[in-house]
């Protein structure tokens, strides 16, 4: 058996989060507000336009990588998030207003979360669309 969701394609386990070294060039993505338990809390300075994604890594200038993005929380164009500093590293070792660092790669324009009907292709429809009767029922009759 398969395995019902993600079965044959390796699921959701083996998506290339694997560690690939540092980036070729990275650029400021915050700077540390404050610790929380064994977190660091920074402010976003990504001009309100980016957000990172979750997990992604994050580095030092001289990129050294101290953790990964856990969180992200605030409002849209003023956001902070949160890092989950790597298991060598204390949280406390970092001074307010250190700068941090990401792979430009790793982040998304924030469009993709303020116009979600621009980027989701063509899937959709009302009911009994394109996809007929396969779920059963009569398709497209409505409530």
């Amino acid at each position: 058996y398969g395995g019902g969701r993600g079965g044959g394609r390796g699921g959701y386990g083996n998506r290339g989060f694997q560690d690939y070294g540092p980036p070729e060039y990275v650029q400021e993505i915050g700077v540390m507000e404050h610790t929380c338990e064994d977190d660091l809390v920074c402010k976003a300075k990504t001009g309100g336009d980016q957000v990172p994604y979750f997990n992604a890594p994050i580095y030092l200038e001289n990129k050294s990588q101290i953790g990964k993005v856990d969180e992200i929380f605030g409002a849209v164009n003023d956001f902070y998030f949160s890092v989950k500093v790597s298991d060598n590293m204390k949280a406390t070792s970092f001074n307010k207003d250190t700068k941090f660092f990401i792979d430009p790669a790793k982040l998304l324009p924030i469009t993709r979360f303020t116009n979600p009907q621009k980027t989701r292709g063509g899937r959709g429809g009302g009911r009994g669309g394109p996809r007929g009767g396969v779920r059963g029922g009569r398709g497209g009759r409505g409530g």
